[in-house]
């Protein structure tokens, strides 16, 4: 076969033509309109999109009413060193606030997460003891906050003799949020990928700095999440501490004393019935609280992740 210059060449094949062919016809081949969408995809979509809609709008309705309600009943007086049946004020309960939480994290933080150390990296796995004791945390995660605080009542106020005190409230306060702690960062450090256990052990590195400097600062993150949440039920926790701290609206010259913190203060108030506007100022004094520990604990939680 001649081409257009005269110079032979071979013709083409039978099957070279038809796979030409082919190409050509998958090419043109017309475009298929889309099959139509799943009912039953679209309906759970929709269902979805309802709840995280309801979820919002709920949480926004709680905060609205909360500012509306509270913002304009702040005042100078409401800050007062001292608490009088006059200005009821809330700077002695949110000192207490403080020394609880600081107190019951400073107790609770180190066993919990020394306790997760332990479960995940050191144990044995298959343990026996180590899924008794799992077991143990999730059911006294379920636990009802009146318990703990009848609990501390009976041992830390009275086997103790430590009283209707800061120290009683603190420590009552460590049992319960200690199974938080503890279960996040279980879950947080068994997330953190093998691969860096072994790369540690690989350049020479020991267990326990291993731990230290390559599994711990993985899984902050994690931990961080739960020291907020063991923190959010602390401040706005009530019931266990009525029966160990007190309701004393003053505060306490040492952590033997008595004080009521901002939860037991906003509940004194409304149950009252006298002070209803001052109610609605501390629980927006705690909202804010709630939020300004939230978004501090964010920030050290970027910087070590970074």
């Amino acid at each position: 076969m001649l081409n257009d210059l005269g110079i032979a060449c071979a013709a083409p094949s039978r099957a070279g033509i038809e796979c030409l062919n082919l190409k050509s016809n998958k090419k043109r081949r017309p475009v298929t309109a889309a099959k139509p969408k799943n009912i039953e995809s679209f309906l759970t979509r929709q269902a979805v999109y309802l709840c995280a809609a309801l979820t919002i709008g709920t949480l926004i309705f709680i905060l609205g009413y909360i500012v509306i309600k509270g913002l304009p009943n702040l005042s100078a007086e409401l800050f007062s060193p001292e608490y009088t049946s006059e200005n009821c004020s809330v700077l002695p309960a949110l000192v207490n606030t403080l020394l609880v939480t600081a107190l019951a994290l400073a107790i609770a933080c180190p066993l919990g997460i020394g306790s997760a150390i332990y479960l995940v990296e050191y144990s044995k796995k298959g343990n026996r003891f180590v899924k008794i004791v799992r077991l143990t945390t999730e059911t006294l995660t379920g636990i009802p906050s009146i318990i703990f605080g009848l609990f501390g009542m009976i041992f830390f106020v009275g086997a103790l003799g430590w009283g209707y005190s800061i120290f009683a409230g603190s420590f009552t306060l460590a049992i319960m949020i200690l199974p938080t702690i503890m279960r996040t960062t279980e879950e947080a450090l068994l997330d953190v990928p093998d691969t860096f256990r072994e790369g540690s052990f690989g350049l020479g590195a020991g267990k326990l700095r291993t731990v230290f400097k390559i599994v711990l600062p993985s899984a902050m993150p994690g931990i961080l999440s739960g020291i907020i949440l063991a923190t959010g039920r602390i401040v706005s926790e009530s019931a266990a501490l009525i029966y160990t701290a007190g309701t004393v609206a003053q505060i306490p010259k040492n952590l033997f004393g008595s004080g009521r913190t901002l939860a037991i203060h906003m509940y004194v108030l409304s149950s009252e019935g006298l002070h209803t506007n001052q109610a609605f100022a501390t629980a927006f004094v705690l909202l804010a609280l709630a939020l300004f520990v939230n978004g501090l604990a964010g920030i050290i939680g970027r910087r070590i992740g970074k």
